[in-house]
């Protein structure tokens, strides 16, 4: 019976060093990290894109089998389509803010890296009303030749955001 209760005492130890060392592989990546440092870099030119409404870089920015899911507006699929919605619904009307302290990168081996975080989206043009709209995504980015780009995208828990937050 004693050898019965080791034995079950020593799995047990063994599968918690291995749920431990499974949960420290998926952890984020370090803010000082590389693949951080990168795709904190990709975020800010995507949406540096839309903030100048410069298309040609922002459509560069999506695979051509990009999947876009939105609470609000469904499923947009095609890099240039989800490019043609960005310049007609975001361009010139909204400025995009990433919540500091909300990003978080997460490694996918093999494939590129998963983005996650929450931002704002300010209107200081012409139709500035006051409000602030804020959401939640997740962005699955893949490296290719060297190349990142953005393959899906789910975007949700939209609502507003109080000033001063």
């Amino acid at each position: 019976m004693r050898n019965l209760v080791l034995g079950v005492l020593g799995l047990a130890m063994l599968a918690g060093s291995g749920l431990a060392a499974a949960q420290q592989e998926n952890s984020p990546a370090a803010k000082d990290s590389d693949l951080y440092k990168t795709i904190a870099e990709q975020d800010r030119k995507v949406f540096d894109a839309i903030d100048r409404c410069d298309m040609t870089t922002e459509r560069a920015m999506w695979a051509d089998d990009a999947e876009f899911y939105h609470d609000k507006a469904g499923l947009m699929t095609g890099g240039q389509t989800i490019t043609d919605a960005i310049k007609n619904n975001l361009c010139g009307k909204v400025k995009r803010e990433l919540v500091p302290g909300t990003l978080e990168v997460y490694p996918m081996n093999g494939y590129g890296a998963v983005e996650i975080g929450v931002h704002r989206f300010l209107h200081p043009y012409a139709q500035d009303h006051g409000e602030i709209g804020e959401a939640k995504f997740i962005h699955l980015w893949r490296l290719k030749d060297g190349k990142w780009q953005i393959t899906r995208v789910i975007s949700f828990d939209h609502g507003s955001a109080k000033q001063g937050q």
